[in-house]
Formats: structure tokens, C-alpha cells, sequence
């Protein structure tokens, strides 16, 4: 079966900026995105065909679409794309660019039409349709970590518990179910091993034993995660694990068991585990052949001529009215977008893609009948409409046709990992879908300044906890705490690493990353001030204010950690509305 994943995710932007960079990325994701890409489900329903892919949706997106500021700052968004479109087709006609004053015009309704759509069709609550969407078994929602966070690299593993006990709680709060699988941002896995950093904080400079990602998903009760296909063909054979849970060493597995162990195809599922636990998740590999038909924009569809070129933009309002026309051609050189071509390739390549799945499928059950093949294609949701406009149309037509071919369909995550049911298991290496499939794009000279500060922030924290963990407190107490966790986690967000890395928004991550390591720092020292004095000064006062109000996310999940942390303390009365 075609089990397509979609991770959507974006950094907490609320309250930080809107245009270059800000809550403007959150509106053009709805706009072009998630509008669409619900749409698209919704379409596919109505003639009676299921969807059936999964939604990976991280829990600070959540946060931020559940918001109550969100759907002014959308609506704003819409009015002033829509008006600077009547003023780009105003300026063509004066121009005599009757070409161009049709497509400012098409912009012009499309961004008053999702308007209309969210505020409508949607009632301003994005997560209430994707929740009826599940709950009429259409799609299936799974979760991330809460704040995005590069798990492998945390320094304390308090702090990858956290970040995924956060996210399973936000994702009960908002879906009403418990998620089965997560996606691990950045797809960054790490087994259990004796670990150090090699950075100069001498707190984490000697080894010491770390847990595997796997042991925390159990813990969990997530059952299921996904990795690249690099990451899986340099795994070490480890066991079958029968239906009593009972591990066969790999050098005493027999038959077919001993195949796909030693063949570890991205068509099988595996389990994953570690050689000094018991604990195994089972993991959806990436199909690298198929993905990157979709994925690049050089090689694959969406690098067509007649696709809306995702990079040149109009100088008076950064609308989009050229295409492709030759992906390695200088702007100057891209000509006028036309809607009707670039529509009907996305059909014709949805065609073509559903046909190229299809014959790969039927070759892996000819060689291989007895195994249930599984053809995982993870993407970020924002390629579908973002990067690529004409995406949610492909993505609708290819499911469309996949539902036509006798015995090959989509499947969402949990429906193939109950049919499958993974029962060969790998020690998977550390790894990431990033460059190299290393931690190279989180890790680099460029960005370790960032890790020596998070890690002095981690433990610091760790320290704080410690030494108050026994303290009588108050609300205001749990407040400051509540806080320095938010911002540390907010700080952990692998999106700064990221932008920072690829030089993409590079100042704007570079002073988030700061702001939320510094905020997370005030905000423990007012605390430590607090357990001593019994007051707050005025500053620090508006201090937690002003980081309450800005970042308010996660507060029922955090409220009750930090009560686990501190017994002694009263009941704490916080405003959580979002």
C-alpha cells in the first residue's frame, strides 16, 4: 500500500514580527497549504474516495492555529494580499499588461476566496476540521515533538521526555485521542549509548549512558516512527521479535525472518530496538526512489515549465506571475504564468506518478508474495501549494487514480502497521534526513554557538529543579517556572539551527534563538530571587508578563509537569486561553 505522510510543522512565529519574517510564513502556510490541502480531502470524500493519508501535525503548530489572535492576523493577511493585487492589476492595465492584469486579478480572488473559506467553510478553526476529518476516518493525525526540538543533541534526557510528554498531552487536548506514531523533527534518531559533547560545557564532557529514542516512545505509548532509507541500510541486523515479545538473535533467524534482516529493503517495516534494552518502536522508511520524483524541484515535477515559479515575484507586491519556464534560466528570462497549463500537468503528472507507484508495487509482490509491501512517501506538507502551487491538485488527482488500480490504494500509518505488523528488528544508527543524513545541518561551526548555550540552559534548569524540588511555593513561583520551560523549549526548536545553517532567514533565527535562551535565563533568576524574597520586582514583573502574553503555548501540559516537579506547591491559577 501508498502510505503518504505529511509532516506539517512551522516555529512558533506568533507575536514575533510579521513580514519578512513572522506570522506571515504561519498565514501563506493556511492560504496555500492547509486550506487546500483539507479541501483536496474533503473533495476526495464527496465522491467517495477515502483520502487515507496521514497528517503529521507538530504540537507548536497546533498551538499557534488554535490561537485566539490567529484569525485577525489571518483576515489582515488575506485583505492586504488581495488589495495589493488590485493595485498590481491597476498598474498592468496602466501599463497596457493585459496578461499580467488577469493573474493580478486571479490573485486578487484567490486570496479573498480563503478568507471566505476559513472564516466560513472552516469557522476560523482549522484543527476542528482536520479533527472531523479523523474522526470520519478520512485521515489519520500523528504527532511531533512539542517545540520541533533535534532530540538527538538535547543534552538531558529530562528534556527529550518532556519535549515528547508534551506533545502526546497537547495532542489529546486538541484531537481527543491518544496519537499512535510520531514524527521525530528532522526525522533525528539516536540509539542508546554512552554519550558526551564535545563542546566546551564541562558538564556534559564526560560519557555517560543516554537512552535510546525508541525507550521514550515507548514509554509513551507511541508504537511507530519514521527514518530515511540511508539511515536503514546502515542498520546492524538485531532480532525477530515474536508475538510474545520474545527476541531470536539475528544469527539464529531462519527463512524469510533472515532475508529482509539482511536485506533491510525500505518495501519492509522493521522495528526498531538497541542491544542493552527490551524496548522497540517500529519504523515507516523513507522510499527515496519514489520521493524524490515529488521532492525536487531539478529532476522532478515540479521543476515543470509551466509551474508557478515559487521564487521571482512582482517588485511593487511580492505576488507571483511567472512560471518555471526553465528551472536553471536567469529571472529575467521566466515568462507569464498561465493556470490553465500548469493544471493540467499536475493532472498528467499525478498520471503518470500513480503508474510509476503502482508497477513498483506489483514488481516487490512478484519477487517477494508472501511480504506485504509498503511504499512510505513522507513530505513536508508545505511543498503541497507553498513550494510547489499546483501540488494539492497533483496530490488530490494522484489519490484519485491510486484508488483505481484493483488491490493498491492509500493507507494512513496505523492502518499498515496493524496489516503488517513489523516483527524484524534493527539497531538503527544516528541519523537524520538531513545532508549526509547526519546531524551535519543541526552541528556545524556555524551553529554550535547555539548548543553551548542551550546546554549551559539545560542544566542550569537541571540545577534550579534540584535545589527547589523540596520548596513550599506559590502560583507565582509555578508561573516564573512554567515560563523558563516554555522559553527553553521554544530555544530548542530545530528551525534555528536550520535557517541559520542554509543562511534562510539567518538573522531572524539567529535573534529568536537568543531572545528565548536569554528570556528562559531572566526568567529562572527571578525565580531564584523569588524563593529567597517572596517578591517580584517591578521588571520581572513585566517581564513574565510580556513572555506569558507573547509565547502562550502548551500551558495545561506545562502546568502540570511543573507540578510533578515542585509537590510543595499550591495550586497555580494561569490564563492558558488560546
Amino acid at each position: 500500500m501508498i502510505t503518504i505522510v505529511l509532516h506539517t510543522h512551522l516555529p512558533y512565529v506568533l507575536h514575533h514580527g510579521a513580514w519578512p519574517h513572522g506570522s506571515d510564513w504561519l498565514s501563506e502556510a493556511v492560504a496555500e497549504c492547509y486550506l487546500p490541502l483539507i479541501k483536496m480531502c474533503r473533495v476526495l470524500q464527496d465522491e467517495g474516495i477515502r483520502p487515507g493519508i496521514t497528517f503529521d501535525i507538530s504540537p507548536v503548530l497546533c498551538e499557534q492555529l488554535a490561537h485566539k489572535d490567529f484569525p485577525e492576523v489571518f483576515r489582515s493577511y488575506c485583505d492586504e494580499h488581495a488589495t495589493l493585487a488590485a493595485k498590481d492589476k491597476e498598474q498592468f492595465e496602466r501599463e497596457g499588461a493585459t496578461d499580467l492584469a488577469a493573474l493580478a486579478e486571479f490573485w486578487q480572488q484567490w486570496f479573498g476566496a480563503k478568507w471566505i473559506e476559513f472564516d466560513q467553510t472552516h469557522s476560523s478553526d482549522i484543527l476542528g476540521s482536520l479533527k472531523r476529518l479523523q474522526e470520519e476516518n478520512a485521515i489519520e493525525i500523528i504527532t511531533c515533538g512539542a517545540t520541533h526540538g533535534y532530540l538527538p543533541l538535547l543534552a538531558e534526557d529530562a528534556n527529550i521526555d518532556l519535549q515528547i510528554r508534551t506533545a502526546v498531552e497537547s495532542h489529546h487536548r486538541h484531537f481527543g485521542r491518544h496519537p499512535r506514531g510520531i514524527w521525530l523533527p528532522e526525522c533525528a534518531y539516536r540509539p542508546a549509548y554512552e554519550w558526551r559533547t564535545y563542546l566546551p560545557v564541562n558538564a556534559y564532557s564526560i560519557a555517560k549512558y543516554r537512552y535510546g529514542i525508541e525507550q521514550f516512545l515507548v514509554r509513551y505509548g507511541l508504537e511507530y516512527f519514521v527514518t530515511d532509507e540511508a539511515a536503514l541500510k546502515g542498520a546492524q541486523p538485531l532480532a525477530y521479535r515474536g508475538p510474545d515479545g520474545r527476541r531470536t538473535p539475528y544469527s539464529e533467524t531462519v527463512g524469510d525472518a533472515h532475508a529482509q534482516l539482511e536485506e533491510r529493503s525500505p518495501f519492509d517495516m522493521f522495528r526498531v530496538g538497541g542491544y542493552n534494552h527490551d524496548a522497540s518502536s517500529a519504523v515507516f522508511v523513507r522510499n527515496v526512489d519514489a520521493t524524490m520524483q515529488v521532492w525536487s524541484g531539478k529532476t522532478g515535477y515540479p521543476g515543470d515549465p509551466d509551474y508557478l515559479d515559487f521564487h521571482k515575484r512582482y517588485f511593487r507586491s511580492s505576488h507571483r506571475y511567472w512560471r518555471v519556464t526553465d528551472n536553471t534560466a536567469d529571472m529575467q528570462y521566466k515568462q507569464f504564468y498561465v493556470p490553465e497549463w500548469a493544471n493540467a500537468r499536475a493532472q498528467s503528472h499525478a498520471s503518470h506518478y500513480a503508474m510509476i507507484l503502482a508497477d513498483s508495487l506489483r514488481s516487490r509482490t512478484s519477487q517477494h508474495p508472501t511480504r506485504i509491501p509498503t511504499v512510505c512517501l513522507p513530505f513536508d506538507a508545505e511543498l503541497f501549494g507553498h513550494w510547489w502551487f499546483e501540488g494539492p491538485t497533483f496530490l488530490e488527482q494522484l489519490i484519485r487514480e491510486l484508488h483505481t488500480f484493483y488491490g493498491i490504494g492509500t493507507s494512513t500509518t496505523s492502518e499498515q502497521f496493524d496489516r503488517v505488523k513489523p516483527a524484524n528488528e534493527v539497531a538503527l544508527p544516528e541519523s537524520s534526513w538531513g545532508r549526509n543524513g547526519n546531524h551535519d545541518v543541526w552541528m556545524n561551526d556555524d551553529v554550535q554557538w547555539t548548543w553551548e548555550r542551550e546546554y549551559r540552559i539545560e542544566r542550569s534548569v537541571r540545577m534550579f529543579c534540584e535545589k527547589h524540588a523540596k520548596a513550599s511555593c506559590d502560583s507565582t513561583f509555578k508561573r516564573l517556572v512554567v515560563n523558563m520551560f516554555r522559553q527553553m523549549m521554544l530555544a530548542q526548536a530545530s528551525d534555528w539551527q536550520f535557517l541559520i545553517s542554509t543562511f534562510s532567514s539567518r538573522d531572524y533565527a539567529e535573534k529568536r534563538f537568543h531572545n528565548h535562551i536569554s528570556d528562559a535565563e531572566r526568567l529562572r533568576d527571578a525565580a531564584e530571587r523569588y524563593t529567597t524574597s517572596g517578591r517580584l520586582t517591578e521588571e520581572d514583573k513585566r517581564h513574565l508578563d510580556e513572555c506569558e502574553k507573547r509565547d502562550e503555548i502548551f500551558g495545561p501540559e506545562l502546568e502540570s509537569y511543573v507540578s510533578q516537579i515542585f509537590p510543595e506547591c499550591v495550586e497555580i491559577q494561569l490564563s492558558t486561553e488560546i
